[in-house]
């Protein structure tokens, strides 16, 4: 796969502009009314979260979770893989799994910050709107995609956003309204240009056999050692096959999901308490400290003391989880 950085949001058809920006500006001028943190600023719906940076930032290792995250204003570059993704406004990220990436903010300044819309869903409840709408997952395309893309926003989605900021002032109806809301947008995920991509069976049921059931397996037990033969062999799937359907949609292989979930995890420990590197190593499953400290230093690019201590003195608070924004 090419390896430069290339725009590749999935294909939307063109949208008149003067409208589309107008809307955007619209929620961006909503967002003013919040007083917005530097970095992820929760909001009184509980999925729903305001993210801000007011400098470029460096490229950084975490891990997508399930959510969909709209960018009002700035850009920013995700690496999934061999891939390079650049977005900006009116653009979103879609995660449908957990995924390790990287991603930066870029091109912003103090007074044009990266202003972002984040929902978080789980699993569950894409195959619950699936199931009450009687969609039939898997019918548009057969082939496997990343469980995580970047599409370009439309009229109906905005306006859905718009109505989840007016909430933030009715405390009182956001319980109630705010899931009707949620529901609502992943029907319209769904059902719209890019749904296919939703619609992969295999992403959110995971009690069948199969790659999402060996996803789900290594996310419970990312501590615990196992080889690709015998995961394979618990989900009734050969091994090769198994490797090649969890790349197609993961972008690595199941032991490297493993490895980059155990460094993510032992840095959330050592960043939310006194935990040394030693005993978090051990507790992700590492039996040797100096393997450990090897493999942190490639993904995040210090030993795990500096890495923290540059971690801790950063402008952006740490929010207690390695997801990426």
């Amino acid at each position: 796969m090419p390896k430069s950085d290339v725009d590749r949001r999935a294909q939307a058809p063109e949208k008149p502009v003067s409208i589309h920006k107008k809307a955007l500006e619209q929620l961006l001028f909503m967002t003013h009314r919040v007083s917005l943190n530097e970095g992820r600023t929760p909001t009184v719906v509980p999925y729903f979260s305001i993210v801000k940076y007011s400098r470029e930032t460096q490229r950084s290792p975490g891990v997508l979770t399930p959510s969909f995250c709209l960018i009002l204003q700035g850009e920013k570059k995700l690496y999934l893989g061999q891939e390079v993704y650049h977005y900006a406004a009116g653009d979103y990220l879609a995660s449908l799994i957990d995924i390790p990436a990287s991603s930066q903010v870029v091109g912003v300044t103090a007074e044009t910050p990266y202003i972002g819309l984040r929902i978080d869903f789980t699993t569950q409840e894409i195959a619950s709107v699936v199931m009450e709408a009687g969609m039939n997952a898997g019918a548009k395309e057969k082939g496997l995609n990343a469980g995580a893309f970047v599409g370009r926003s439309d009229a109906e989605l905005l306006d859905i956003f718009a109505r989840l900021l007016r909430l933030i002032d009715k405390p009182n109806d956001a319980r109630f309204l705010s899931e009707l809301l949620k529901r609502e947008m992943i029907f319209n995920l769904l059902s719209g240009e890019f749904g296919h991509l939703f619609l992969q069976k295999v992403l959110f049921d995971q009690r069948a056999d199969g790659v999402g059931k060996a996803i789900q397996w290594i996310k419970e037990n990312y501590a615990r050692s196992f080889t690709v033969e015998e995961l394979a062999k618990s989900c009734n799937m050969s091994t090769s096959g198994l490797h090649h359907k969890f790349k197609a949609i993961t972008t690595i292989g199941p032991l490297q999901y493993q490895k980059q979930l155990r460094l993510q995890e032992a840095r959330r420990m050592m960043l939310s308490g006194p935990v040394g590197a030693t005993t978090a190593a051990l507790a992700v499953g590492y039996e040797s400290p100096s393997q450990f400290n090897r493999e942190y230093r490639r993904l995040f690019g210090l030993p795990p003391l500096q890495d923290i201590k540059a971690m801790q003195k950063s402008a952006v608070p740490w929010t207690g989880t390695a997801a990426v924004d």
